[in-house]
């Protein structure tokens, strides 16, 4: 297990750019499962979840070629349909919440989606029945081996329908709308997700000649055509990094300018970091952080507490709620944070307690935050990263801590921040790596 010594307390100073979009990248790789031909995706993040879902599309028979750092070629001409019943496939994508997206695809090329229920981060019940509920509606044949907790969809040949989701899920939204791409018929999926990364999903099917409309609402039509072809298509930066560097900025007092945004596509997250009391500037496409001693926290027009609760697009991301908290943690003032979609989400804070933070964890759901001002900092302390995104919020709660702390268990923020550790040591932090740390 590798973990993180930090030491903390140093305000950072340069220029940074955002990977690429982690949970697009996961999307439009399972795309290229729908065409025989090659297609080129640029931008791809050097992320552990990314890279071991392009392992298994390669153990899958998909030829992939690295092209450049960060570019690379797919042509699934000759997919081995046989290893979705395999010991090796079984394992692989078990741990690997995003091999849920090539059930979809697989299924509406080859008639057969295989998967085991997936793994991915613990922050609660992440339900598969937006997923299967769908497919089951465009034709598919569903049976689930309880045993071997293994789910298998098969059809001869999917056909077009209505259908109102029961969520908005982005990877429910995903996985059914490249399945009905080469369905008989027109399908309708109303109450869809509507994210960035979705509309970025849907051009880029249009571009491999499927017929979507209604990109960027919560209802997509889709005209099912005969075949789709190969295409190149370039990520979005990714959002919730630009978020993690804009909060970084402020609890570190440093100044920093996040290059390549992105900007029209960062939805409400300026605004929300803007209700903590963070300035910036936007520059162009780049948004530029300067140093700040205070930040003052929002009310509501009535003099009540701020809330920031998490929502479906366009409302904000959950994956930037953890990010958020930490920040509340050094503001002046008080923040509810609500986090509606995941129940274990919260339960890192009692990680934040015992480095200071002034949090009343409510219930699964909600935590208040008493901001410190700066007037006290938090405390260096050994802490164990439980996700993803509490992975990073800890980085950033050490990163302003004075003193040294260690983060153990990096692996799960090495699987959506690429080179995290390098990047930020370039503005000036005190990062280590090493696979053999203790206090």
């Amino acid at each position: 297990m590798a973990s993180f010594k930090v030491k903390g307390g140093i305000p950072l100073k340069g220029e940074i750019t955002p990977q690429g979009a982690k949970n697009e990248a996961l999307q439009v790789i399972c795309a290229c499962l729908l065409t025989p031909e090659k297609t080129t995706i640029r931008n791809i993040p050097d992320i552990l979840d990314v890279l071991n879902l392009i392992d298994l599309l390669r153990s899958l028979g998909v030829e992939v070629t690295r092209l450049a750092d960060h570019d690379y070629t797919f042509q699934a001409q000759n997919i081995d349909i046989a290893y979705l019943l395999s010991d090796d496939f079984k394992k692989r994508s078990a741990g690997l919440r995003g091999s849920l997206m090539i059930t979809g695809p697989l299924l509406a090329r080859f008639g057969k989606g295989y998967i085991p229920r997936p793994g991915g981060d613990k922050i609660g019940r992440r339900r598969m029945d937006t997923h299967i509920n769908g497919l089951i509606r465009l034709g598919a044949r569903f049976d689930y081996e309880y045993n071997e907790e293994f789910y298998k969809l098969e059809c001869k040949k999917l056909k077009g329908c209505y259908m109102l989701l029961e969520e908005a899920s982005v990877t429910g939204t995903a996985n059914i709308l490249m399945a009905a791409t080469l369905a008989d018929g027109k399908t309708t999926i109303y109450h869809a997700a509507c994210e960035p990364y979705i509309q970025q999903l849907c051009l880029m099917l249009n571009r491999m000649g499927a017929n979507i409309t209604g990109v960027g609402s919560n209802l997509l039509t889709v005209k099912g055509v005969d075949h789709l072809t190969g295409c190149d298509h370039t990520l979005l930066p990714d959002m919730i990094e630009v978020g993690s560097f804009i909060g970084l900025a402020a609890m570190t007092r440093s100044e920093i300018l996040v290059k390549n945004v992105s900007y029209p596509n960062l939805g409400i997250i300026p605004d929300v970091f803007r209700k903590l009391g963070i300035g910036f500037e936007v520059r162009n496409d780049d948004i530029f952080i300067p140093s700040q001693d205070h930040y003052q926290v929002d009310t509501f027009i009535d003099g009540s507490i701020l809330t920031i609760d998490d929502a479906p697009w366009p409302g904000f991301t959950p994956d930037l709620l953890s990010v958020a908290l930490v920040v509340a943690t050094q503001a002046r003032g008080s923040v509810l944070i609500h986090q509606k979609m995941f129940e274990s989400r919260l339960f890192f804070v009692d990680k934040l307690i015992d480095m200071g933070a002034q949090i009343i964890l409510c219930d699964p759901h909600r935590a208040t935050v008493i901001g410190l001002d700066h007037k006290i900092q938090l405390r260096p302390t050994v802490m164990t990263s439980p996700d993803i995104r509490a992975g990073v919020a800890l980085l950033i709660a050490a990163l302003s801590a004075h003193g040294t702390s260690i983060i153990h268990n990096i692996e799960q923020i090495d699987r959506g921040y690429q080179n995290i550790d390098k990047r930020l040591n370039a503005l000036g932090a005190q990062i280590t790596r090493s696979n053999n740390l203790s206090v």
